[in-house]
């Protein structure tokens, strides 16, 4: 065999072993902590507080199209194209269906229940950070909810980026897989909290940090801020340079803004982040907009 020949074989062995990797469904194991269900006693209450931190309603409710709250079908525009969020009611078009464990697994690892490959327009690249039991908490609230069907719109997303599959090899490239946040010791409990419901539940990094040509988070320059966030709308910097407004905040001016959207200027929040108050923020506990407000401010002199 010559080597043209050799070189030839060895690229279509390894093209056709990459095709067949990428249609292999994706059914990551699971590992939920003995003895912790979406059933037990007190997740419902957990997670109705924790669906408002993660900002559930906000992105799964096309308010202003006549939607049902939770029951999907809002339209976000990027780059790559229109994605609509889905029904996550119990219904069979919802979650109905999902166990614990296709549960975790799509909020964690962006793993559908059939094992198609999900969109990081579902910010798991921040819930991935959530622990266990508050993933499961938010199903045990959903599951609660009244039934809606709503079958899921069609995504509107032009080739190649509307095969699934190659989301798999996106994130080989820029998704580390579940990594629960752990406690910082050498921070108090409000800061570590803060941390916590910042870069994950509240998945803040993923409308404030800009994006690269592939649409990952550069992570190098977090909550710096997005010139193309969420519909191609500018989002201002939370730390850096450019965060001159937001810079001269104390922690008591944030957790105020959090609560009421009422900026130190007597402004008004504006916008997605108009939503993200009304809807989730100024439902939180004054200790956990506190905290939120803590760490961020720590961060300023990063």
């Amino acid at each position: 065999m010559t080597p043209l020949r050799l070189v030839f074989l060895v690229a279509l062995v390894a093209g056709a072993a990459l095709f067949a990797w990428l249609l292999l469904p994706s059914r990551t194991e699971v590992r939920i902590p003995p003895g912790v269900s979406s059933a037990n006693g007190g997740m419902m209450e957990r997670g109705a507080y924790v669906v408002r931190a993660a900002g559930c309603v906000s992105c799964h409710w096309d308010k202003k199209n006549g939607g049902l709250p939770f029951a999907g079908g809002l339209a976000f525009a990027t780059p790559f194209g229109t994605f609509y969020s889905p029904n996550i009611t119990p219904d069979q078009t919802g979650i109905g269906r999902w166990s614990d464990e296709d549960f975790v697994r799509a909020l964690t690892l962006g793993e559908g229940i059939h094992g198609e490959e999900l969109y990081p327009a579902l910010p798991y690249t921040s819930y991935s950070k959530m622990t266990i039991e508050d993933a499961l908490a938010i199903k045990a609230h959903l599951v609660t909810l009244r039934p809606v069907s709503a079958p899921r719109k069609e995504n509107d997303v032009s080739f190649p980026f509307s095969w699934r599959a190659l989301t798999k090899g996106w994130k080989l490239l820029f998704f580390d897989g579940p990594k629960p946040l752990a406690d910082d010791p050498a921070h108090d409990a409000t800061w570590n909290r803060g941390r916590y419901l910042v870069e994950a539940l509240g998945h803040c990094a993923e409308c404030h940090t800009p994006r690269n040509i592939f649409g990952a988070r550069v992570d190098s320059q977090a909550l710096q801020g997005n010139p193309k966030g969420p519909d191609g709308a500018k989002v201002p910097a939370l730390v850096g340079p450019a965060a001159k407004d937001f810079a001269s905040w104390s922690v008591d001016q944030v957790a105020e803004y959090l609560k009421s959207g009422t900026k130190p200027d007597f402004d008004s929040a504006q916008g997605p982040m108009a939503e993200v108050i009304e809807d989730g923020a100024k439902h939180l506990s004054d200790e956990d907009r506190r905290a939120i407000a803590t760490y961020l401010k720590s961060l300023d002199s990063k």
